[in-house]
């Protein structure tokens, strides 16, 4: 879905929104689990709420909300490497399976444009339905480790402190024809 669903809209996140995105976060990451990929303490950890001010302040955090706009869903990017890399990317599962995660990304592809990169980048677990699956049907292939960045791979290293980093990859999708 390029577009988010009815009663749904996409805008850049405030400093006000905050304490909402930490909650969204909190939620979607109970997703997690019964897959016994992240660790119970990892999984009631969330973004800094500095770290989403910073962000913030960069216009690099976009919110999924309803007609209240209250945030239901966001994603959070950074530019690295010449590309637009993709931090995390959340829905409150009380909103999921409803095409918001999809509508996201498809921001995300548009601001890529309007930044002029050519590329968007992510690391996710391989075969976890709502991550590596997802991301391959919006058109991501997964990085052999010759075509990780020397930043992806400084990530991959501190990733491995809390992850076991051999289920996850790093993907990219290339934007626009060239």
């Amino acid at each position: 879905m390029d577009r988010p669903p009815p009663g749904y809209t996409i805008s850049p996140a405030t400093r006000d929104d905050i304490s909402a995105l930490i909650e969204v976060d909190l939620a979607a990451g109970q997703l997690f689990a019964p897959t016994g990929l992240i660790a119970g303490e990892a999984i009631i950890d969330h973004v800094p709420p500095i770290v989403f001010e910073q962000a913030i302040d960069a216009g690099d955090v976009h919110k999924a909300h309803g007609a209240e706009g209250e945030p239901v869903g966001f994603a959070l990017i950074s530019p690295r490497g010449g590309t637009l890399y993709l931090d995390q990317i959340s829905v409150h599962p009380e909103h999921g399976r409803q095409g918001l995660g999809a509508a996201l990304m498809h921001h995300v592809f548009r601001i890529a444009r309007q930044r002029k990169l050519r590329r968007v980048t992510l690391s996710t677990f391989r075969d976890v339905p709502w991550n590596g699956p997802f991301y391959r049907r919006l058109g991501f292939r997964e990085l052999s480790r010759q075509e990780m960045a020397d930043w992806m791979l400084d990530l991959e290293s501190i990733q491995a402190a809390t992850l076991d980093v051999s289920k996850r990859c790093f993907m990219m999708r290339k934007i626009g024809w060239l």
